[in-house]
C-alpha cells in the first residue's frame, strides 16, 4: 500500500507540472501582429460617351462577272462558208447587224429568179381572168336579165387565180428571205466568245456557228445572308420599272499593283432563294463594261472577271459605331452607371466587320467602356479615362471624369 501510494503521488505531481508548464507556455506566448491587407486600385478603362447618329449601310459581297445576253449563233440555211469577216474570231468584238459570215449565195439567187417568174406567170393568169369576167358580165347584160350566175362570171376562177399570184408572192418572199440569210449577223453589239466553224466549211441549219455574247451590259450575281438582304432595298416586288429606285452597288478588282472601280446598280433578285446555301442573289448590272477609261486608265470589265462589291443599303436611324472588342457574347457591351461600376446591355447588332459592330439599342449620354476587360463582371468598380475612336462613318469624343 506504501509503495502504491507513492507511485499515484509521482503521477500526479507530474500532472501538476505538465500542466504548469502548458499555461506558463500559453502565457508567455508573443501575440502576432497583423499586417492590413493591401486593395487592388480599380482597373482602368476607356469610356465613349455615345451620340446615335444615322448611319447608311454598306453590305460586301462579291461575284463573278457575266454577260447578260450570251447565245449560241446558228444559220437558218444551209451552204459553203465563202467569206468571213477579220473579226470573226475568238475574243472579236463586231457592231450590230455587221456581218460576220457569208454564205455561198448562187442557189438561193436561182431560187428568187425561180420565184419572180412565178409571180410573173401569176399575175398573167390574174389579168386574163379579170378579162373573162369583164367579157362575161357585158354578155350577161346583152341577154337583158339582170342576175348573174357566178360560175358563167368566172368569179371562181379569179379568185382562184388571185389568190395563186399571192402564193407565188409568199414563194419569192421567202426565196429573198433565205437570200439575205446567207449573210449572217448578230442584231447586237457583242463580242465572240468561241467560233465552230470557219472558212470553206459546209453548214447545216441549226448547226452552232459560234457562241457570242452582247457587250452592252455585263451582269454580276452577289450573294447575300439573310442580315445582309433586310439592309437593302432589292427590287424584288412587282412594280412598274419606271419607280424603282435601284440601289447602289460599287465593284473593286485589283488587277497588278492598282485597284479599279466600276459604279452599277442591284437591278433584280434570282426567282428564289438557294435551296442549298440559304442565300439570296442579287443581280448587279453595268452598263457599257468595255468602255474605255483614259482618265483614271481603267481597263475592261472583263468577262469571267471576279470582283468585290460594295452595296449602298438602306438609312440606319440611332445607330452606333463602336469597336468589335467592345462587344461580349455576340450582343452584350458593359456601360458605366453614375459610380463608375460597369454592367452588361443588351444590344442589337445591325452589322459587323473585323474591327467595328454597327448596332441600335444604345441612348445618347450612355457611358460605353470601349477597351476589353477580361473576366469582367457588373458591379465591377473601374477608373474611366478619356478615348477617341476614329471609325469608318463616326467618331466620339472621349468621356473625361
Amino acid at each position: 500500500m506504501p509503495i502504491v501510494s507513492r507511485k499515484g503521488m509521482l503521477t500526479f505531481a507530474i500532472l501538476i507540472v505538465g500542466l504548469l508548464a502548458i499555461v506558463a507556455l500559453a502565457m508567455l506566448k508573443s501575440t502576432p501582429n497583423r499586417t492590413p491587407r493591401e486593395t487592388k486600385p480599380p482597373v482602368a478603362v476607356d469610356v465613349v460617351t455615345v451620340s446615335p447618329i444615322s448611319v447608311v449601310a454598306k453590305i460586301h459581297s462579291q461575284g463573278t462577272v457575266a454577260p447578260k445576253r450570251e447565245i449560241n449563233l446558228v444559220s437558218q440555211v444551209a451552204g459553203r462558208i465563202m467569206s468571213v469577216a477579220d473579226q470573226y474570231a475568238n475574243g472579236g468584238f463586231f457592231k450590230a447587224g455587221e456581218r460576220l459570215l457569208q454564205i455561198e449565195p448562187q442557189d438561193y439567187k436561182f431560187a428568187v429568179i425561180r420565184a419572180k417568174a412565178q409571180v410573173a406567170k401569176a399575175q398573167e393568169i390574174v389579168a386574163l381572168e379579170q378579162g373573162r369576167s369583164r367579157q362575161a358580165k357585158r354578155e350577161w347584160r346583152e341577154l337583158g336579165d339582170k342576175t348573174a350566175n357566178a360560175l358563167f362570171l368566172r368569179q371562181p376562177q379569179l379568185k382562184s387565180a388571185q389568190a395563186a399570184l399571192e402564193s407565188a408572192k409568199a414563194d419569192l418572199n421567202k426565196a429573198q428571205l433565205d437570200l439575205d440569210r446567207t449573210g449572217i449577223s448578230v442584231p447586237f453589239r457583242g463580242r465572240i466568245r468561241e467560233i465552230f466553224v470557219d472558212l470553206g466549211q459546209y453548214i447545216n441549219p441549226g448547226v452552232p456557228i459560234a457562241k457570242v455574247y452582247s457587250t452592252n451590259t455585263v451582269e454580276i450575281r452577289l450573294p447575300l445572308t439573310d442580315r445582309q438582304a433586310a439592309l437593302i432595298d432589292l427590287p424584288v416586288n412587282y412594280q412598274d420599272n419606271q419607280t424603282i429606285n435601284y440601289p447602289r452597288v460599287t465593284l473593286r478588282s485589283t488587277l497588278g499593283e492598282n485597284t479599279y472601280e466600276w459604279q452599277g446598280r442591284i437591278v433584280r433578285t434570282d426567282a428564289s432563294i438557294d435551296v442549298k446555301s440559304r442565300m439570296t442573289y442579287a443581280v448587279a448590272q453595268v452598263q457599257n463594261p468595255f468602255k474605255s477609261d483614259q482618265k483614271n486608265n481603267r481597263p475592261p470589265l472583263n468577262i469571267g472577271l471576279f470582283v468585290e462589291a460594295e452595296i449602298t443599303g438602306k438609312e440606319i436611324q440611332q445607330a452606333v459605331i463602336v469597336p468589335k472588342d467592345a462587344v461580349y457574347k455576340g450582343n452584350q457591351v458593359l456601360l458605366l452607371n453614375d459610380n463608375d461600376e460597369a454592367y452588361y446591355h443588351t444590344i442589337r447588332v445591325i452589322q459587323s466587320d473585323v474591327n467595328q459592330v454597327t448596332t441600335i439599342g444604345l441612348a445618347t449620354g450612355d457611358r460605353l467602356v470601349s477597351s476589353r476587360i477580361p473576366f469582367a463582371i457588373t458591379g465591377m468598380k473601374v477608373t474611366p479615362r478619356i478615348a477617341k475612336i476614329k471609325l469608318n462613318q463616326n467618331s466620339v469624343e472621349g468621356y473625361r471624369q
